[in-house]
């Protein structure tokens, strides 16, 4: 049995006309020779009636302290809905169909209400439904907890059911649709020539994922990597053949890099050892502020200063936490960490030299790199961050081809 998980987002199956789209891959699936399992997010986005944001507007704030139990059983609603409403425009396509909560799909989670972890996964009922001719829809995001009570798997949850299941049943493949064509070299709206990247390695999508592109949660990623199940990302809305996320990536292309990302505002700090000379805090600050959950990156620690950026939103709390122990630093606002990605970098020569090229032509500063195997970051500061991604797409080549 040549089993194909099908996972289709909010946007997906937001209108009548996009669940006919919908309807239309999964009835392709079956004409080659696939039995296709279906997962589904809620309808829309926060305002539309079903969506799961629309949902929770309907209680207060003090129920998510008080009973997170509830807010689970409230927020699974919206894929259960979704599921049905599947089931019954597949029936009038001439597919049996048969719609089931996370939990009759076999999905056991701890009960970590509101952010649960698959603890089981007995997929006897989908096997079931399949040898009987039936296409099973399951509500993504979901599963259901020992004691038997409703469990949501957090943000981003259906693609963790989507790959979950693919591993559970040894499918062939983990479709996820979206609305866009799959992963692209950089950000379509900041390079006008970003083209569609057809392979990518686990470790590369990592890199995307973590770097701020928005295109499948890191968590399905790494159980997808685990199983070994090829993931593809496709468009509900083209018949675009979409990226494939397997374990090798690409290795026929000329390209060393496969895409670029950002993250934007991030504040370049800088502590200096003279500046701080007779305080004792200046050797420990890097714990301070893990226990201040302050996340820091692109660390370098030189003998004379320490330079690390923090994310813009924690800079108040940062700058509260440098008074209190009478640290002095500097620092930069609104840089951007453009992130450099290609696992066959590695080793490679010349590649740094090429990056810096690229954006010295630009008359771009660098202002801190780093690197680890499949990436290399450059802070550079905000208002040159769409130039740079730019450059770099250029210098290494990435555009249409």
């Amino acid at each position: 049995m040549k089993i194909i998980v099908q996972k289709f987002g909010g946007t997906s199956v937001s209108t009548h006309e996009r669940r006919l789209m919908v309807i239309n891959k999964i009835i392709k699936a079956k004409e080659e020779g696939f039995f296709p399992v279906v997962v589904v997010s809620a309808m829309g986005r926060k305002g539309e009636p079903y969506a799961t944001d629309t949902l929770l507007s309907l209680t207060s704030n003090r129920l998510k302290e008080r009973n997170k139990l509830s807010i689970d059983l409230l927020m699974a609603c919206g894929e259960i809905i979704s599921t049905v409403v599947m089931t019954d425009e597949l029936l009038d396509k001439g597919v049996d169909a048969i719609p089931m909560t996370g939990g009759q799909a076999g999905i056991i989670t701890d009960d970590n209400y509101n952010s649960a972890t698959m603890v089981g996964l007995d997929p006897n009922k989908i096997l079931k439904a399949l040898e009987e001719g039936k296409v099973p829809i399951i509500a993504g995001f979901q599963g259901v907890s020992e004691n038997g009570f409703l469990t949501t798997l957090g943000r981003g949850g259906s693609d963790v059911t989507a790959a979950l299941l693919g591993v559970a049943l040894k499918a062939e493949g983990v479709e996820i649709y979206t609305d866009v064509d799959g992963i692209m070299t950089a950000d379509p709206r900041i390079v006008s020539d970003a083209s569609l990247i057809k392979e990518i390695s686990y470790n590369e999508v990592f890199q995307f994922a973590d770097q701020g592109a928005k295109v499948i949660h890191p968590r399905a990623v790494e159980i997808a990597m685990k199983g070994n199940i090829p993931l593809i990302i496709k468009n509900t809305l083209s018949n675009c053949q979409g990226t494939i996320i397997n374990n090798i990536g690409d290795l026929n292309l000329n390209n060393i890099i496969t895409g670029i990302t950002h993250m934007s505002s991030r504040v370049q700090i800088k502590v200096a050892l003279k500046d701080n000379e007779n305080n004792a805090h200046y050797y420990s600050l890097l714990n301070i502020l893990a226990e201040a959950s302050i996340s820091i990156d692109l660390i370098n620690v030189f003998p004379e200063d320490n330079i690390f950026t923090i994310d813009g939103s924690d800079f108040d709390k940062f700058n509260d936490i440098m008074n209190n122990l009478n640290l002095k630093y500097s620092y930069i606002d609104n840089c951007s960490k453009v992130a450099i990605i290609g696992s066959r970098m590695r080793g490679i020569p010349g590649v740094m030299a090429k990056i810096l090229k690229c954006l010295n032509l630009e008359n771009i500063k660098v202002l801190q790199t780093a690197d680890s195997h499949t990436t290399i970051w450059c802070l550079v500061e905000g208002q040159y961050t769409e130039k740079a991604i730019n450059a770099l797409h250029k210098g290494f080549n990435l555009g249409h081809h």
